[in-house]
């Protein structure tokens, strides 16, 4: 059984990048590969034995919450409701931390998305933790063989597998895949408001307590239309599962 047992997937943006296709349809339900981007999040939940998911929802919620509706895992799914105010990542997961528990928890972005390498990286994420040396788990992708994405990196990253940010550095070799293992006390300060969780990493590394696993595998960034097409493309074109 997992020692992780609740997932927190952020599906409230309103996915602009993604718009003319989000005009009428939420990103979380945009189809890649044969299913919604939410589905293979969910899927990924489940696959790693985490009985217990929340999404939050803001954005064409209901169409979100029809979708959970027809779905038959993970075991418990529960909706953390955005629909008065959008409260980016931060804020977000702090409304929906009554729903998660009191221990540490995994959060992805709901268009996360990857190939996945000899083993599935997210039940490698898990078996990774470590609380007592870790505040934060991040899975960072390498920059130079990420699909889509055309950015100077976020991090580095230490033999230890401390991370601290690229700074004042051109470039970084790894990038945040958009899944992290957190702890709930980490919230205890934060605003009621909308915040970003990137003010939780950037504690984390003041402490030397932000760590990164490795995304064994490619992954893929799918932030606009055009980028659907490359990652079903490289999707057909790999031999791995999705």
């Amino acid at each position: 059984m997992s020692r992780i047992t609740h997932a927190f997937i952020l599906a409230a943006g309103l996915g602009t990048r993604m718009r003319p296709v989000t005009a009428t349809l939420p990103k979380p339900l945009v189809r890649v590969a044969g299913k919604t981007l939410l589905d293979h999040a969910l899927d990924r939940v489940a696959e790693a034995g985490i009985g217990q998911a929340v999404v939050n929802v803001h954005y064409l919620a209901d169409q979100i919450e029809a979708h959970l509706a027809g779905r038959d895992g993970p075991p418990a799914i529960a909706v953390s409701d955005e629909r008065d105010a959008l409260l980016e990542t931060g804020g977000g997961v702090r409304k929906g931390l009554p729903l998660l528990g009191g221990a540490p928890f995994v959060v992805l972005n709901s268009d996360s998305f990857w190939l996945e390498g000899p083993e599935a990286n997210l039940g490698r994420l898990v078996a990774c933790w470590d609380a007592a040396a870790m505040d934060i788990l991040l899975l960072v992708a390498p920059t130079a063989t990420s699909l889509g994405y055309e950015g100077a990196g976020d991090f580095v990253m230490d033999p230890a597998g401390r991370l601290e940010r690229r700074g004042e550095r051109t470039v970084a070799p790894f990038i945040y895949a958009g899944v992290a293992i957190l702890k709930p006390e980490l919230f205890a300060d934060t605003p009621e408001a909308a915040f970003s969780l990137n003010r939780l990493f950037d504690r984390a590394i003041a402490r030397g307590r932000l760590h990164g696993l490795r995304l064994d595998g490619q992954w893929l960034h799918v932030g606009t239309p055009e980028a659907i097409a490359a990652a079903e493309a490289r999707v057909a074109a790999s031999a791995g599962r999705v």
